[in-house]
């Protein structure tokens, strides 16, 4: 039996890890998590917020992803929608899930990534 999700593993070019740690870690204010030292030879990093990881391992052919994608629930969509503009990432708002605000963007080696938040949604706190 499935109990969870633990990760989802993209992938990036060799060399990306500077770029994609600006990213991940600055942009959208994910943790960099430490690899095991017999995975960590290989390259790529790993990145954590609460529950969610998201394992970025380097593949010498690389090639983007550009329709499969992690979706990732945010709190507060339009102030995190501007945060990654703000910082030069491209923002496409894409309407069509019923319930939802979501949009699409990519990470800087060009892999698509889906930020979604449910309508009505209203943070504890």
């Amino acid at each position: 039996m499935i109990a969870a999700l633990d990760h989802v593993q993209l992938a990036a070019p060799p060399g990306s890890e500077p770029a994609l740690r600006a990213y991940y870690g600055e942009v959208l204010g994910m943790t960099e998590l430490p690899k095991p030292p017999a995975l960590a030879a290989g390259g790529g990093l790993w990145f954590g917020c609460g529950p969610v990881q998201l394992h970025l391992g380097i593949e010498p052919d690389f090639r983007p992803s550009r329709k499969a994608h992690p979706g990732l629930r945010v709190v507060g969509i339009g102030a995190f929608a501007a945060r990654l503009a703000g910082q030069g990432a491209e923002v496409v708002w894409d309407e069509r899930l019923p319930g939802h605000r979501r949009f699409y963007s990519a990470d800087p080696v060009g892999n698509r990534l889906e930020f979604l938040e449910p309508i009505g949604h209203h943070p504890i706190g």
